[in-house]
């Protein structure tokens, strides 16, 4: 099984650049080509949120647009950047299969692994939050099907990074999360966006991994001490759920055509 991971698209007004100067709309078509002509062709994409730049009903609509171009299914959960009743407005139905806007979180049952999508967002705020009823929800969800292996998909990371986006900024509500991760073994990851740059970690009995964004990267500095971004090819995580049962996550660049090589030609055949 393949899932294509894309986050934080901050895609902006049609005609328009993020910020005035990062072309995320067009970042986004080219990372879609790129999905579509793949091959193998992943079974379904997962949008980790920051869907929009600033949840306007027109950059929902913008996304629609885009995103509507995916040769396979695709999903979406809100970000900071977004709102709930724009998400569920927007994708309600195959993108977003919820009853109602409350928490845009569902289960998805149709593959190898299980997908949970869980609503970290706390309206008009930049930070996370799992609260008592999301925990609640989702020990419920694991609990009716403890044995299949499944991955977790969220806005916020629950952990401190060493960036401001999760060490200044808070993450409401960690420790009732992680209690609820750690009583179920069969969660291969929970992955993430929010932080516009890829990290991997060990977190309470599963992995966390964060995807990078469309073109915006974080410029690190543990020192926490600067917020910037710098302009970038689009960026996605490709996650491989081998027959072996081992989840391997791949980061894929969306540049130019390049030439490759074979090795063989290259390296003398008795080094090989």
């Amino acid at each position: 099984m393949l899932i294509a991971q894309i986050s934080d698209t901050h895609i902006p007004i049609e005609g328009r650049k993020t910020y005035n100067i990062a072309p995320m709309a067009e970042n986004l078509a080219r990372c879609i080509e790129h999905i579509n002509n793949s091959n193998p062709q992943p079974d379904i994409v997962l949008l980790t949120g920051d869907i929009t730049n600033k949840g306007l009903i027109e950059e929902f609509e913008h996304s629609a647009l885009l995103l509507s171009q995916l040769k396979m299914p695709f999903y979406v959960i809100p970000g900071n950047h977004d709102n709930r009743e724009g998400v569920w407005n927007t994708f309600k139905g195959t993108a977003c299969p919820v009853t109602n806007n409350d928490f845009i979180h569902y289960v998805i049952e149709d593959y190898a692994l299980r997908l949970i999508a869980l609503d970290s967002t706390i309206p008009h705020s930049s930070n996370g939050e799992i609260c008592e009823l999301r925990a609640n929800w989702l020990d419920q969800r694991l609990a009716e099907n403890n044995e299949k292996p499944t991955l977790i998909f969220m806005h916020h990371p629950p952990v401190k990074c060493g960036v401001i986006e999760t060490d200044i900024d808070c993450f409401v509500g960690e420790e009732r999360l992680g209690d609820v991760i750690e009583k179920y073994p069969n969660i291969e990851a929970i992955i993430c966006g929010h932080i516009h740059t890829p990290i991997h970690t060990r977190w309470r009995g599963t992995i966390v991994s964060t995807a990078p964004s469309m073109g915006m990267r974080l410029l690190l500095d543990l020192n926490l001490e600067c917020d910037k971004f710098i302009l970038e090819d689009p960026t996605y995580q490709l996650h491989y759920w081998t027959e072996d049962h081992n989840l391997i996550t791949h980061t894929i660049s969306v540049g130019e055509t390049v030439s490759s090589y074979l090795f063989e030609r290259y390296i003398p055949r008795e080094i090989l």
